[in-house]
Order: C-alpha cells, then sequence, then structure tokens
C-alpha cells in the first residue's frame, strides 16, 4: 500500500462545484419563467373571458334593431366598446322573413402588450315600423 493511495480526497473539486451551480441556476431561471407564462395567461384568459361577458351583455340588451339602425358605444371596467348595425341582404323576398340587421361589437381593451380587442358579429332582426294613425 501506497501513501499517496490513502491520502487521496474524496468529494467534489470547487470546479466541479461552480458548474453544478450554474446548472442549477439556469434549471430555476427557466422553471420561474415557464411559471410566469402561466400566470400571465391566466391573466390573459381572464381578460378576455370579461370582454366576452360584456359584449354578450351588451347584445342582450336588446331583441331587436331599430330601422335606423344601432350605433352606441360606453366604457365598463377599463374596457370600451362599441356597437353598430348595418342591414343585412338576405335575398329572402317574403312578408313573414323579417328584414335582418348585422350587428358588430367591438370591446377594446389595453394590457401589457398594447391594444387589445374582442370582436362579436351576429344577425338581429329589424323592428317593424311603428304603425300611423289609423283613419
Amino acid at each position: 500500500m501506497t501513501v499517496s493511495s490513502s491520502r487521496r480526497q474524496r468529494g467534489f473539486s470547487l470546479l466541479e462545484l461552480l458548474v453544478a451551480f450554474v446548472i442549477m441556476a439556469f434549471s430555476l431561471g427557466m422553471l420561474y419563467q415557464a411559471s410566469g407564462g402561466t400566470v400571465r395567461s391566466v391573466g390573459d384568459t381572464d381578460r378576455y373571458l370579461r370582454a366576452s361577458i360584456l359584449a354578450q351583455s351588451v347584445l342582450n340588451s336588446r331583441d331587436m334593431v331599430p330601422q335606423t339602425g344601432w350605433n352606441e358605444a360606453g366604457q365598463s371596467a377599463g374596457f370600451a366598446w362599441r356597437v353598430s348595425s348595418s342591414p343585412y341582404v338576405t335575398g329572402v323576398d317574403s312578408p313573414k322573413a323579417p328584414p335582418l340587421q348585422q350587428v358588430e361589437i367591438v370591446v377594446a381593451w389595453t394590457d401589457r402588450r398594447g391594444p387589445r380587442q374582442l370582436e362579436l358579429n351576429t344577425l338581429l332582426p329589424q323592428a317593424k315600423p311603428a304603425a300611423g294613425p289609423q283613419r
């Protein structure tokens, strides 16, 4: 038995420890970035959900569109919304088929990535003209 083999150190060198800490730091950085991205996407999803609920709420405020159209705008809870309508040509010429209006609702907001908007398009029947005085 030689003396040099019994005095040999067991453990890690300083360079090995440094490499291990660097690998661990990169791994933790990527883990924090991934979890932060998940939190941000949950916030984005929440804003889109709130915008769609607002658009549905504005749409549900009317059953029919007046003959003059529907042009309205407003703000609610950090969201700006705008409604506009235009006649929709169906090609059906029947007294039983009501005329239709194409309704567009745009909800806009600003978040950390800049301006965002949600657009909802649908068709609503046009209100019948008010009956004039009868003779």
